[in-house]
């Protein structure tokens, strides 16, 4: 089995996990009321998607 044989420095250890960060998400404008909205998802404020009105009951 495998043992380091050193400690991995702070240094080391953090820049291997500087790629971790979260990324913002992509937001986009609903073309029913222009609100920011998540793509690919029904808009919150007035339940459209795809220029669709989207019946709760539905899903």
């Amino acid at each position: 089995m495998a043992v380091p044989r050193n400690r991995t420095s702070n240094a080391k250890k953090n820049s291997r996990r500087s790629h971790h960060a979260k990324k913002p998400k992509n937001l986009s404008a609903c073309a029913h009321c222009g609100r920011m909205r998540l793509p690919h998802r029904v808009c919150i404020s007035c339940g459209h998607y795809d220029n669709r009105a989207i019946d709760a009951a539905q899903s």
